[in-house]
């Protein structure tokens, strides 16, 4: 009896981890595990789809196939070895398999396939699990590897395939005709399937990714007089790439969310994330909010440019994970908790590239990063276009430790005209006053010259940031910023604005993709007006705290409750309390 012939027959385990070798009348025409979620296949399906080499499969002992839930089915197969790497590696000797002894009863037979047959693969942790059963059709399968290993070595003039091996091979291939029948059936349905998908996809390059916000969210104060409003906003990101690595942002948005009257205060403070909408009269009008491309340059540098709705934390680490979801919906709840204010000087169209140096940490790999956006690119009368309207350029050194710590130093020169905000995204205030202007902060912070005799001045503002993040562990995540603004007011004098804020954010709590945050700080605040006359204005701190728990429902829907506390709104301690409680439910596919 063949050495090929004893393993086969005493061993059939062998064959167990053989399933994950890549065969050519199989394996190379059938769709990955993750592909199949779409499909009605059964355990066999997927035990074929494992073969295309995403993952070892579990030979778990199970009765003849039968259809059964096709994402259970991925997650118990996809799982198995699941650490260190998805891939699983060819064998080329005996020794690379931990759990296989030269004193195991079938350590001859794995030698000898491997050596002479080379049908052998480990799960990618490097075990074997020569010791769990299989059923016929997980035999087949693996059986089916061998055959065309073998018919490989023939074609290329014998490999040392003896006859004995040649009629134990019939033999087998005999009494398993049934399951191979079945196994290529299911295979040629597979082909089908697939074949009508790539033939009825949306696009070869593009994806669609979307979230759709829906909050019911009020305010309360003695001196506030508002009603409960249900609020929505819907962001649909057509995602292109042209070779991999590059994306080009075209994105679809809608809303009808504006930030809460916090009593009879002119304030920014209130603002939400879903509040900030591409339309000023909040109507729901669909509008292009986002236009950009990103691409890699030299390594792991990148390059990004805007045509419209580009903002600094596109493209710069504002390394405030968890809190910061680029102003979506999984989040914090208001602006100024998502990142430092500093990142809302500005936006619009321009560029910028990220000058990446050794390996990720963190958040990003350290890097130097420099951008410039203008306002109103796209206008071409006098105080606009590229760079004679409203523009704010940034330079920021990041630092990452290790995968624990990450540091950032950041510089913004902008300027602004006559009225507008300076923390405002890019954006100009319309006759509401509402969120097109500024973001956070409050008015005196967002337009200092309000309140000095001859109306607003244009301004020129240097602002300076620092940041961190500090992973205490894979629970628990530590992050903080603080921003001095100095605003000279042309023609008339200097301004200074200050802010500052830290949280704690506990993903996981409770429940995996949860997520529990609380933060507090000070919004952008006007501490100190250097002009002539010396407006006296009140210069006090109002600080905001804030709490939220992000409650995982499914995969794509998640419901986060929270609070936000508005002390001395307007930064007069002469204004009651703000408190603004909000349901959002996101949706994300």
């Amino acid at each position: 009896m063949s050495n090929l012939w004893k393993t086969l027959l005493l061993c059939p385990a062998v064959l167990g981890a053989t399933i994950a070798v890549s065969s050519s009348a199989i394996a190379t025409t059938v769709p990955k595990a993750e592909n199949l979620q779409q499909t009605n296949v059964n355990k066999t399906d997927l035990l074929i789809a494992q073969v295309s080499g995403t993952a070892a499969v579990n030979p778990a002992t199970s009765a003849a196939p039968t259809s059964v839930d096709t994402l259970d089915e991925v997650n118990r197969y996809g799982s198995e070895g699941k650490g260190d790497s998805n891939q699983v590696a060819q064998v080329t000797s005996v020794s690379q398999l931990s759990d296989v002894q030269p004193t195991d009863w079938a350590f001859q037979a794995l030698q000898s396939l491997v050596e002479r047959y080379g049908v052998i693969a480990g799960y990618p942790d490097g075990t074997f699990r020569g010791n769990r059963a299989m059923t016929r059709y997980e035999f087949a399968a693996g059986l089916n590897a061998a055959l065309d290993r073998v018919n490989e070595l023939i074609a290329a003039g014998g490999g040392g395939v003896g006859k004995e091996d040649l009629a134990t091979l019939q033999k087998l291939q005999e009494e398993f005709s049934a399951e191979l029948a079945t196994l290529r059936g299911r295979v040629d349905s597979l082909e089908a399937v697939t074949a009508e998908l790539e033939a009825n996809q949306f696009s070869t390059t593009t994806k669609l990714v979307g979230e759709v916000i829906a909050a019911v969210t009020d305010s309360f104060g003695q001196d506030t007089d508002s009603s409960t409003v249900f609020q929505d906003r819907v962001r649909l990101d057509f995602q292109t790439s042209f070779f991999g690595k590059d994306i080009l942002h075209t994105r679809l948005a809608a809303g009808n969310g504006q930030r809460l009257d916090v009593g009879n205060v002119d304030t920014f403070e209130s603002t939400q994330t879903f509040q900030i909408q591409p339309d000023e009269n909040f109507s729901n009008d669909i509008k292009v909010d986002w236009a950009a491309y990103d691409f890699p340059i030299l390594g792991q540098s990148r390059a990004y440019i805007a045509a419209a709705g580009g903002i600094h934390s596109d493209y710069a680490p504002t390394v405030n994970p968890y809190f910061e979801d680029y102003d979506g919906g999984r989040g914090a709840l208001s602006a100024f908790a998502s990142e430092s204010p500093i990142y809302r000087i500005g936006g619009g169209a321009g560029g910028a590239v990220n000058l990446s140096f050794g390996k990720g940490g963190v958040l990003r790999p350290t890097s130097l990063t420099v951008g410039y956006l203008a306002d109103n690119a796209n206008n071409a009368n006098l105080n606009t276009g590229l760079f004679n309207g409203d523009y704010a350029g940034l330079a920021q050194l990041n630092f990452n430790f290790g995968d624990r710590i990450a540091l950032a130093a950041t510089y913004v020169h902008a300027y602004h005209n006559a009225g507008d905000g300076i923390f405002d995204l890019g954006g100009s205030l319309n006759s509401s006053n509402q969120a097109t202007g500024p973001i956070v902060g409050t008015t005196l912070a967002n337009n200092p010259s309000s309140i000095i005799g001859g109306g607003s001045v244009p301004l020129v503002t240097n602002s300076y940031g620092v940041e961190a993040a500090l992973r205490l562990s894979d629970r628990i995540s530590i992050s903080g910023f603080g921003a001095y603004t100095n605003a000279t007011l042309i023609g008339r004098g200097n301004g200074d604005i200050w802010t500052f804020g830290g949280g704690v954010a506990l993903p996981d709590f409770g429940k995996e993709g949860n997520l529990l945050g609380v933060f507090a700080g000070v919004q952008p605040t006007l501490r100190n007006l250097d002009v002539p006359g010396n407006p006296n204005f009140s210069r006090d701190y109002g600080v905001h705290v804030e709490g939220f728990y992000r409650y995982q429902l499914t995969d794509n829907i998640s419901v986060t409750p929270g609070v936000i506390w508005l002390s001395a709104p307007g930064q007069n301690d002469n204004n009651d309390d703000a408190i603004i409680g909000t349901l959002r439910t996101t949706f994300n596919f």
